[in-house]
């Protein structure tokens, strides 16, 4: 499993794409919290508030870009076949290819940290609301696990790196804030709106940045991502 993992994080910093898409994602994050209008300076207290609500949707961006040439790009370069003859199963190959996709998410999140001392350090008041912050971190790992885990499955569906990042981005899209703008129908309200929210990764990602980790969550977040890697270890198998 970890030569698979290796190979991929070679992969993605083997070109300067991959570099670039790192940096993007923090530049972008840099500009909108402390440079554009209505950022960080504006709201007059210390918070990260605007940061967690705009991770998902670069994320959103991000994690596709990653993801897309794990398995299209070997389908594509008939490589696959070669990586199917050495010993390794199936599982390994995957959670191969996930965990190296993770790691450099991770390594594209971890640099995010340093926007908590700085914010600390130019607060007049108490601070950033650690509890809070920890929270919202913790559930934007999860998030990324979880954007992870789909892209990954939407790029064993085809050979097509682009075609695998268009479907990464809708189904990460649709899954992270679809069911939210759903329960908002008239006909669910009042109803069986909360139900369908629940179905969302957005519900749980909001429940967990108010910095209360609960169980349940952990679990829907846990499953979704075992559900979509199950779902990869079947169509490898079909193909």
């Amino acid at each position: 499993m970890w030569s698979v993992c290796k190979k991929e994080l070679r992969q993605f910093f083997s070109s300067l794409t991959g570099y670039i898409a790192i940096i993007v994602f923090l530049l972008v994050n840099g500009l909108v919290l402390f440079v554009f209008d209505d950022n960080i300076f504006d709201f007059g207290y210390a918070t990260l508030d605007k940061f967690f609500q705009l991770a998902p949707w670069v994320l959103l961006l991000l994690i596709p870009a990653i993801t897309m040439r794990s398995f299209a790009e070997e389908f594509k370069t008939g490589t696959f076949e070669i990586l199917q003859t050495r010993p390794l199963s199936r599982w390994q190959i995957i959670l191969g290819k996930y965990t190296g996709s993770f790691i450099v998410v991770v390594i594209a999140l971890l640099p995010t940290i340093l926007y908590i001392f700085t914010i600390q350090r130019l607060s007049s008041n108490e601070g950033i609301d650690m509890g809070a912050t920890i929270g919202s971190y913790i559930g934007l790992f999860f998030l990324a696990a979880v954007f992870t885990a789909i892209s990954i499955c939407c790029s064993s569906f085809t050979n097509n790196a682009v075609v695998a990042f268009i479907a990464s981005l809708i189904g990460c899209a649709l899954l992270y804030y679809g069911f939210n703008a759903i329960s908002k129908l008239p006909a669910l309200a009042n109803t069986f709106d909360y139900y369908v929210e629940m179905i969302g990764i957005d519900f749980h990602y909001r429940s967990i940045s108010r910095g209360l980790i609960d169980t349940r969550d952990i679990v829907y977040f846990i499953t979704v991502t075992a559900l979509f890697l199950i779902i990869t270890g079947r169509n490898l198998l079909r193909r």
